[in-house]
């Protein structure tokens, strides 16, 4: 790693997070391959015997019976395809198929469905002007995707704040924006509106980017306590998240447990097999962090998805850290190629500024620093979450700014976020400023929060500090 501050990979998930995210309202499908009963079996049929018993899935009966789920959202496809060819001004079943096309993108990870979401709703929108609040839930959400997030705030503002999923998004995009206090709000009036799985995750979300460690564990319990047979993919993301919460604090073997819980749910689950490399390639484990890498590009069938570009950044820094650099940098000279692309491809517009910045970073080169700064100056006009700030004083860091660097910080720590990395680097630039007690304080913090934090674990592939 060529910057000084010790931290690793900073990956822009927040498309991510919306690819696989659960409504609020209703249940999303997940893709599970046709061979599903072939690969749960690689899994323990049982719960991780060190799980702990409030994170255990209980509806057995439902992981033997899931059907393959991307042929029964093809059905749907048709089925409204169907419809609108026998009326193709309806604005409702328009607007119903541009819902099941994000359905589709989000199952699957291919970014050619949420482009033909967003032309359906537009369709619909432009045959059904009036109460269409499908249609303009799906703008929303995509709008959300591209960081457009003062147009998302506005269409959920005209689906009407006493929807619950219009509310969940304007506790995502608040999120975004930094805008804490809003999305803390939002998340409050969620939970008090419809108390269930995905409205406490989304709260947990925002109290952790405040630092309430303990009230996230409550209310990750008490979504896991309120979950149905029926939302599998919601708890699998939930495991995954506080999975990721545990990593974060260190404690590898509870988060360990609580990803192979997710799998054992859905054995191709790209998030958890994504968090279940990182935490292996902390512990020095390259070889089964390879292994995962290759189950999250296995799962795509060789279709590209938004999961390629990560797979090739987490195999770099594997191929890195066993002392490969030519095959690290053939890796991340391929994910830069995917993500220059997605700029000016049909899918484009899709947020990706702090994604090519930290890749840019990380390879270290003047010039890449320089455009990387150029991209983070440009992106904290629109996003300013903790993950967003760090990646800016990374830049500035390495165009030598180090003042503003920690300007930058000072306002990260004030939000009362707990990360290890984020208080590293806060300290490795306080020491550079000279100011030896703040960077001993910074660097004590850090530790305090995750013990097992080194320099060399911070390379990872860290997916977990973008908010959502």
């Amino acid at each position: 790693m060529k910057t000084k501050t010790g931290l690793g990979i900073k990956s822009d998930v927040f498309w991510l997070w919306l690819l696989i995210a659960v409504p609020v309202v209703g249940v999303l499908v997940i893709n599970l391959p046709p061979n599903f009963r072939e690969i749960a079996d690689q899994f323990s049929q049982k719960s991780p015997a060190n799980l702990d018993a409030n994170y255990r899935y209980h509806f057995s009966d439902v992981l033997r019976n899931n059907p393959n789920q991307k042929d029964a959202i093809q059905q749907e496809i048709t089925f409204y395809q169907q419809r609108l060819a026998v009326d193709s001004k309806s604005g409702l079943n328009r607007a119903a198929l541009a819902g099941v096309y994000l359905k589709m993108g989000r199952a699957t990870g291919e970014g050619g469905w949420f482009l033909l979401a967003q032309q359906a709703a537009q369709r619909s929108i432009a045959d059904l002007s009036f109460d269409n609040k499908g249609a303009l839930l799906v703008l929303a959400r995509i709008a959300e995707a591209r960081h457009d997030f003062a147009t998302a705030l506005r269409l959920a503002k005209q689906v009407g704040f006493d929807n619950e999923d219009a509310i969940a998004l304007s506790v995502t995009s608040h999120l975004a924006m930094g805008k804490v206090k809003e999305a803390n709000a939002a998340a409050e009036a969620l939970v008090k509106r419809l108390p269930n799985l995905g409205s406490l995750t989304l709260r947990a979300l925002v109290r952790e980017s405040q630092g309430r460690d303990a009230e996230v564990l409550q209310d990750y319990k008490q979504a896991l306590a309120l979950e149905e047979p029926g939302e599998v993919a919601g708890s699998a993301r939930t495991r995954s998240l506080l999975g990721r919460f545990y990593s974060r604090r260190g404690q590898f073997v509870q988060a360990k447990a609580l990803f192979l819980e997710t799998l054992r749910l859905l054995p191709r689950y790209p998030l958890a097999l994504i968090y279940m490399a990182d935490l292996e390639v902390r512990q020095g484990n390259y070889r089964e962090a390879e292994s995962y890498y290759s189950k999250v590009s296995a799962y795509s069938g060789g279709a590209a998805t938004i999961y390629d570009r990560l797979v090739d950044r987490g195999m770099a820094r594997v191929k890195q850290l066993q002392g490969d650099a030519i095959a690290s940098q053939k890796l991340l000279d391929k994910a830069e190629a995917t993500l220059r692309q997605e700029q000016v491809s049909g899918v484009g517009g899709f947020g990706h500024r702090r994604d090519l910045a930290s890749l840019l970073l990380e390879k270290g080169r003047s010039q890449d620093v320089t455009e990387a700064l150029a991209l983070m100056q440009a992106e904290v006009k629109i996003r300013r979450d903790a993950a967003t700030l760090d990646t800016l004083a990374w830049a500035l860091s390495g165009a030598g700014e180090w003042q503003k660097a920690e300007d930058v910080m000072a306002q990260i720590v004030r939000s009362g976020i707990r990360d290890a990395a984020m208080f590293d680097r806060a300290g490795a630039i306080a020491l550079k400023l000279g100011k030896n007690r703040e960077s001993r304080a910074y660097f004590q913090t850090a530790k305090e929060i995750d013990p097992t934090f080194k320099r060399r674990s911070s390379q990872a592939l860290s997916l977990g500090n973008d908010q959502l």
